[in-house]
């Protein structure tokens, strides 16, 4: 969450249960040397000027809303070298290819039309091995040249005319919604199609390029670990799959990957584990700074000074936009910047209309660590709320609890959160540093248990040491190999 915060008045619902994922592989805002050093030169006079157009409108958008870009000299070199192999083996070498780095703790990856290819610093922080950084690549790559994001698009303004149609000839709600759900899963299985034909071509081309192509069934594997991590779930559960997601099953696009690798008969392709983790050791894991901190289940934001900490079983996921939580009973919860002017009533901010089904009576002020603050409840559309306004220094921010109908613990967890917000002390502030990623040799008597422990406390961080080294569920990494750890210092 930023350190300056947009004011937006939104409506209740969207506010807590928005989450956005973004990209094909999951999973400063002006664009500096560092993204001009990845340029890959190429003759330009077959590729589209219309793409172009598209992509030069969009990038700008694009660093922006993933933190900036990420500047790391080492990773920049390498994944230059890598890209200008992959071109040549592709099945467009004449085109040329721009690859961002962006500032996102999020593991993702995406392509525009044009040749514009951005991965996250999370991505490279969780590849173990230049060949699965490279199978991301190529994956991206096989989008730009295949002309995916132009047929989705087409694909989407086809579909949105038809359930249009639908809607002005058929007045039956219930027919409407038959029609619209089956658009829906048309749109959502063209994009799984687009995904998997991408990983054929982009596993074609890994392996011409030289490339171990086994490192993208290898980058697929650290993923779904990675998500039953986040998600709770145990090692190598990958839980239940949704259909309507604009990926593929990470088990379905598994076994295909496995089986184009092995079609292409290459048995002896690079891997260069230790060159890439020599490359990327210390780079940011996590949050950046401007962001906050997430350490286990409290927040903490240096600049702004304030902390809260969420209850137990809570998962923190913090976005540039809002900090945001859920639990298994399925209490979600969203803080954020509040929209209430220097001196401004908190009272007649919680009755200015933003909230939907607002329970007039519940709105009260009270007093939260010495702090002004409102609160409210609100009903609307099966959901119910608890809300939450707190002035702190010159800002006012606010906690939005949800769950669909009654949940006993809402509001036991509401209260536990907003009693939790606190300023910090100048100790606090001074103290707090971003996690970085750091490669050690393990040592004769090392276990994934004893190097999880030289790592910062996180919730069942075994798992996510295992995930971040491609280690599954009860393996143990071996003596004199070289693994990442997450450090604070």
């Amino acid at each position: 969450m930023t350190g300056s915060f947009r004011r937006r008045g939104l409506q209740a619902a969207a506010l807590v249960l928005g989450l956005l994922l973004a990209g094909c592989m999951g999973l400063s805002g002006e664009d500096g040397p560092a993204a001009e050093q990845l340029a890959m030169a190429a003759p330009q006079g077959k590729v589209d000027p219309a793409e172009v157009a598209v992509a030069e409108r969009e990038h700008p958008k694009i660093v922006a809303a993933f933190g900036g870009t990420y500047e790391d000299r080492e990773a920049e070199l390498m994944i230059a070298g890598v890209v200008s192999r992959l071109v040549a083996a592709s099945p467009e070498p004449w085109r040329s290819y721009r690859v961002t780095i962006l500032n996102s703790p999020a593991v993702n990856a995406f392509a525009l039309p044009g040749g514009y290819v951005y991965v996250t610093r999370g991505l490279l922080a969780l590849a173990s091995d230049t060949a699965e950084m490279a199978a991301v690549i190529s994956h991206e790559m096989a989008h730009v040249t295949a002309r995916h994001a132009f047929l989705r698009a087409q694909k989407a303004e086809a579909a949105a005319v038809a359930s249009q149609a639908v809607q002005d000839v058929v007045q039956d709600p219930a027919v409407q919604r038959v029609a619209l759900a089956s658009t829906q899963v048309s749109l959502a299985r063209f994009s799984q199609i687009q995904e998997l034909e991408a990983d054929r071509i982009g596993i074609a081309t890994l392996a011409k390029a030289g490339f171990d192509p086994f490192g993208s069934p290898r980058f697929l594997t650290s993923m779904s670990r990675l998500a039953a991590w986040k998600n709770g779930l145990p090692e190598d559960d990958t839980g239940s799959i949704d259909f309507l997601s604009s990926h593929p099953s990470t088990p379905e696009r598994l076994a295909q990957a496995r089986e184009v690798a092995k079609a292409t008969g290459v048995t002896d392709g690079e891997v260069d584990r230790d060159g890439y983790l020599t490359r990327i050791d210390g780079i940011m894991y996590g949050d950046d700074p401007v962001e906050g901190y997430v350490r286990g289940r409290q927040f903490l934001h240096a600049k702004l000074g304030f902390a809260f900490q969420v209850p137990e079983g809570f998962l923190i996921d913090n976005t540039s936009k809002a900090v945001l939580a859920t639990n298994a009973d399925g209490v979600a919860m969203r803080f954020d910047g509040a929209n209430v002017p220097a001196g401004g009533d908190l009272v007649s901010y919680l009755n200015s209309g933003w909230v939907n089904g607002l329970d007039a009576s519940s709105v009260r002020t009270v007093s939260i660590a010495g702090l002004p603050a409102a609160v409210a409840s609100a009903a609307a559309r099966g959901f119910t709320y608890r809300i939450a306004v707190i002035r702190f220094n010159e800002q006012a921010f606010r906690f939005l609890f949800a769950t669909r109908g009654d949940v006993p613990t809402l509001d036991s967890t509401f209260t536990a959160t907003v009693a939790s917000f606190r300023s910090l002390s100048e100790a606090e502030k001074t103290s707090l540093a971003p996690l970085r990623i750091r490669v050690v040799t393990v040592g004769a008597g090392d276990t994934a248990e004893t190097l999880t422990r030289r790592m910062v406390p996180m919730d069942r961080g075994i798992i996510l040491f295992r995930a971040l080294n491609g280690l599954a569920a009860n393996e143990e990494p071996r003596p004199g190999t070289r693994v990442k750890i997450i450090v604070d210092r």
